[in-house]
Formats: C-alpha cells, sequence, structure tokens
C-alpha cells in the first residue's frame, strides 16, 4: 500500500470514529429510561408500576412527583422529596398488601415490600410461630375467642415494625361521612378512639404494664376525607390526620396510609396518617354478639389500624391471635386487646 493511500485510510478511519462518538453523545438512537441515573426520563401517562419507576430512579428528573405507582394491587402516590409514604390494608383472609416508597430529599426513589409474611424490606420482624410458653411453670389460660391453631396471644412474642414512630401527639379527625354500621359520629369516634386507646396504652390481657409513650388526641368532626382511594390506593396527603369511611377495593376491610420523613436518629417522623373502613364491600358493629352475621368488629378493627398508626406492621401465618396479624376476623373482638409480640412491639418503639 502507498504512503498515499494508508493515510487516506487513517483519515476515513477517523472521521468514521468522530461521527460515532457524536451520534452516542447526541443520544440518537437509544431509549432512555428512569433507572438510568442523571438522564432525564419520560414516563408514559396513567397509572405507573415498580417497574416503571425502579429504585434508584429520580423522582424529580422523571416527573413522578404525584404519580400513582402501584405493586400487588396496592398503590402509592409518589411523595414530595425528604418524604416516605406507606400503605396497609387489613384483609377478610388475612392475606398481606401494602409497601412503601420513599423519596430522598435528593429525588432517588427506594421501596419496601410486604412480602405476606409480616416483613417489609427496611422493617424488622421479631419472633416465631413456634414459640411456645417458657418459664411460666404452666400452659397460660387461652383467651375467649382465641384460634386453637395458633400460639396463645400471651405466649406469641412476634411483632413487626415499619420504621416510623409519632414523636408527638397524634392528634386526628373523624370524617363528616357515612360511619361504619350506621352509626351515630358520636358512637363510632369513641369506637375509634377505644381502639387507639388500646395502642398507645399497651391494653393487654397478658399482665404487661404499660410502658408505651404514645399519645394521641382525638381534635373534631372534619369535611376533609382521608387521603385514600376507592381501590385502597394512598392519594396525596393534606396534612390532617382522618378517620373515615367508605368504598375501598373489595378485599380490604380497612386501609391506612402513612407519611413520615427521616430524622438524625431513630425512626422515621409521622407527619401523617389517614385510616378508612370499607363500608361498600363490609358490614360493621359495635356489639358483635352470638347473633352476628358476618359483620366486622368496629373497635378490634380501629385497634389494628392504630397499631399500623404508630409504627407496627402485620405479622404473618402462624400469628392469627395477635392483633397486627392482617386479619380481625369477622364476629370476632379479640383484636380489641394486645398480645405479647404488640406490645412487645410497641415497646421497641416507644
Amino acid at each position: 500500500m502507498s504512503i498515499k493511500s494508508c493515510v487516506m485510510n487513517r483519515c476515513s478511519a477517523a472521521v468514521l470514529l468522530a461521527a460515532s462518538l457524536a451520534f452516542l453523545a447526541s443520544g440518537a438512537g437509544t431509549h432512555t429510561r428512569a433507572e438510568h441515573p442523571g438522564h432525564a426520563c419520560v414516563l408514559a401517562p396513567g397509572e405507573l408500576t415498580v417497574d416503571d419507576l425502579p429504585a434508584g430512579s429520580s423522582a424529580i428528573r422523571c416527573g413522578a412527583v404525584g404519580r400513582l405507582v402501584t405493586h400487588g394491587g396496592a398503590g402509592l402516590t409518589v411523595p414530595e422529596p425528604g418524604t416516605k409514604v406507606g400503605v396497609d390494608s387489613l384483609t377478610a383472609d388475612g392475606s398481606s398488601r401494602g409497601f412503601t416508597l420513599a423519596v430522598a430529599a435528593d429525588g432517588t426513589v427506594s421501596y419496601g415490600y410486604d412480602d405476606g409474611e409480616g416483613d417489609s424490606a427496611g422493617d424488622r420482624s421479631h419472633g416465631d410461630a413456634r414459640h411456645r410458653p417458657s418459664g411460666r411453670g404452666d400452659r397460660p389460660v387461652r383467651l375467649p375467642g382465641s384460634r386453637a391453631d395458633a400460639p396463645d396471644p400471651c405466649a406469641d412474642t412476634a411483632y413487626s415494625v415499619a420504621d416510623r414512630k409519632e414523636y408527638g401527639t397524634y392528634e386526628w379527625f373523624i370524617g363528616d361521612g357515612p360511619q361504619p354500621g350506621d352509626l351515630p359520629r358520636r358512637q363510632v369516634r369513641l369506637a375509634f378512639e377505644e381502639g387507639i386507646t388500646a395502642i398507645i396504652r399497651g391494653r393487654n390481657a397478658c399482665g404487661l404494664a404499660d410502658t408505651i409513650g404514645a399519645r394521641a388526641r382525638f381534635l373534631a368532626a372534619t369535611g376533609h376525607e382521608a387521603g385514600i382511594d376507592h381501590m385502597a390506593r394512598c392519594t396525596v396527603r393534606d396534612g390532617m390526620n382522618v378517620w373515615d369511611a367508605g368504598d375501598l377495593s373489595s378485599d380490604s376491610v380497612a386501609t391506612t396510609c402513612s407519611w413520615s420523613r427521616p430524622v438524625s436518629r431513630g425512626p422515621d417522623r409521622l407527619i401523617e396518617a389517614d385510616v378508612r373502613f370499607n363500608i361498600h364491600d363490609y358490614t360493621f358493629t359495635d356489639d358483635p354478639t352470638g347473633a352476628c352475621d358476618d359483620a366486622y368488629d368496629i373497635r378490634s378493627v380501629a385497634t389494628h389500624e392504630a397499631g399500623h398508626v404508630f409504627g407496627l406492621g402485620h405479622v404473618g401465618s402462624g400469628h392469627e391471635n395477635l392483633t397486627m396479624y392482617p386479619s380481625s376476623f369477622a364476629c370476632s373482638t379479640t383484636a380489641r386487646t394486645l398480645g405479647k409480640g404488640d406490645v412487645l412491639g410497641l415497646r421497641s418503639i416507644y
């Protein structure tokens, strides 16, 4: 090959290389995805899934704040940076439905998933369904209405916590719309209040002392609604803790949505928690009796939901006699009273 041809070939290669680099730098011919940090991303309109907005992507660059993200039948509206939102649903069959979505101050998205056994990513679970009483000299007396195929509630030490805490006083409102059981608002408010009190005072039949430092105060009725839609998905928070009733997805007896922000040390600080009872698909009562026909006890459900408000997660299969099992069971009042694991979980937070 002549010197002239060699120079021409080198020049052609250089030109092709420069053109290729310019093409790649422009982004032409590539598909921009949310999971590529540093790139703007374009999200399709409508509902998103966790795959559309994967962990590590930026809610800011993707324009995802205020968008609905779904997973496993549950849904969350992406909150403002520096905020975490979580949804927990009480179900008729005891299946767990819930997850959390956190947006860091810089916009980075992360998730926590309820795996159906009371242990969400980032949460802490303790205890074992095989636990039996020890050091008491005899078997405990089983509480009336408890389930024989699960450990006695005063022997079961299982609990799960959700990495959030009410550092001050939980001040809450009751919605001014229809109420569970078609009962007067005052009666329902007292039932809700009993459930909340059972949690903050650790009410139990196991002889465990109240060492829980949580506080709550009822404020008033309000025209505001819980930040929960008809599919049991968390919407945009409004700064008010509202307990109300309405329509939810048919498998949700009641749902709690909680918003929190990180603190330098300890669990996240709760900034809002809303609760809704599903009166579209389920019947509620404040006085279950032998004549009860598939109705849910308002106080039992309220105690379970208040557990979520104050930072407890679900416990899984094998712990059906604990308040934080994801079903309160129709015509049962046992969840009004905490089991040992429920109390230990609250003590670990407060």
